[in-house]
């Protein structure tokens, strides 16, 4: 099997100019983006996470820099989903208070005026682990209650986290979608409110504002950078994060950017729609065992979709070692440049641009791409260690398998 296999998307191909035909791009404008990020200020503790130059690194591949925004310092909390389930749980609140978000502040939802007027509410949600413990850290700090779920065979270590978080959690014997289709059916039996960053038919605002929670991170990198970037390399679990970073950025540069979409060849759904060309996506199902396991989600979010099919110019799915790799490579620094841990799915995508630029064998991926000695390539670490043991096996011992 191959480390890596691609397909070129013929719809990014064949369409230009089509901003007008992506209405959702309209959810992500600098306007929007900076209400999201006022209200995440809020937070006393509100720090922005850094952004690595990587000169030593890049002079190595052969690019003018590779720069990376590592999330493992988010809140304290070693992965940048936070970002999605506070401001969603903050807008829900918003919204039956009757108020606008950016009239209310973190502590102002924290007040016992608000929870009066607002009683005793319950978020659930499914999790492979970071975004559950964003979810259950906000409920927390909010003063509310969180049920969280996990898919067979989650990492321990991420459900001792979120219990620490002070929420119920449990895991379950279902895959990751099936698990989401459990939580949705508690969350309508119970009355308990689902902060999902995935969307079906009826439950679509929610999942909006998770994504643009996510958009916080990315006004952070527009804001920290000089120069566009020529190339970003994506992961993608159902795509809220990849599409909510697409969605900015495609809006804050007028220069091309080439968008580059990674997922394991265990769950790889936007590789197999991408494949079929068709303008609705495709699902893949089974046990989708990776240890990508925040990438392991085999329906895309329809939101995501949109965007992301139509701007994503290559699709990529990769073998369990390619991730290992990455997590090595970035967690080996050269010269001068700043060790980054990250963990396995937040070092997937530097991993396949490591093995296209130092395997022969993807030649033909390079030069599609125009990866060069002026590429300006930006990655997201999107978290640390949330699995120590399994961090250690593959950084001490080679391992990548669980």
């Amino acid at each position: 099997m191959d480390k890596l296999v691609w397909v070129n998307n013929q719809q990014y191909l064949l369409q230009k100019n089509i901003e007008q035909s992506v209405p959702f791009l309209q959810h992500f404008t600098s306007e929007q983006v900076n209400r999201v990020t006022a209200f995440h200020h809020t937070y006393e503790k509100f720090k922005n996470t850094p952004l690595r130059n990587l000169q030593a690194l890049a002079s190595l591949l052969g690019v003018q820099n590779i720069m990376v925004k590592d999330e493992s310092y988010r809140f304290d909390l070693n992965a940048f989903k936070v970002l999605g389930g506070v401001y969603a749980i903050g807008q829900y609140v918003a919204n039956i208070l009757g108020r606008n978000i950016e009239d209310l502040s973190f502590e102002q939802l924290k007040s016992p005026e608000v929870k009066k007027q607002l009683g005793d509410l319950t978020f659930i949600s499914t999790t492979d682990g970071n975004h559950g413990r964003g979810v259950a850290w906000a409920a927390r700090e909010l003063g509310f209650k969180a049920r969280i779920y996990m898919p067979a065979g989650s990492a321990e270590e991420r459900l001792q986290n979120i219990k620490n978080e002070g929420a119920y959690a449990e895991m379950t014997t279902m895959n990751y979608d099936d698990t989401v289709r459990y939580t949705a059916k508690l969350a309508q039996d119970n009355g308990w409110v689902i902060i999902q960053d995935t969307m079906w038919e009826g439950y679509e605002e929610i999942p909006l504002w998770i994504m643009q929670g996510y958009a916080t991170l990315v006004k952070e990198v527009v804001d920290q950078l000089e120069k566009a970037p020529s190339h970003v390399f994506l992961q993608a679990g159902v795509g809220s994060f990849a599409g909510a970073v697409v969605a900015y950025l495609k809006q804050s540069y007028t220069q091309e950017i080439t968008f580059i979409l990674v997922e394991p060849y265990a769950a790889n759904c936007f590789y197999e729609s991408f494949k079929q060309g068709a303008p609705h996506y495709v699902t893949v199902g089974g046990e989708m065992q990776t240890i990508m396991a925040g990438l392991a989600c085999g329906e895309p979010n329809p939101m995501a979709w949109e965007i992301l099919k139509t701007y994503t110019k290559i699709g990529i799915c990769c073998h369990e070692t390619v991730a290992a790799t990455g997590m090595r490579v970035l967690g080996n620094a050269i010269g001068t440049d700043a060790r980054i841990v990250a963990g396995e799915s937040g070092a997937a995508p530097f991993g396949c641009f490591y093995e296209l630029m130092t395997n022969e064998h993807y030649a033909l991926l390079r030069d599609t791409l125009q990866i060069n000695e002026h590429s300006r390539v930006l990655f997201f670490n999107t978290e640390g260690d949330t699995d120590v043991e399994n961090y250690r096996n593959i950084m001490w011992h080679g391992g990548y398998a669980k």
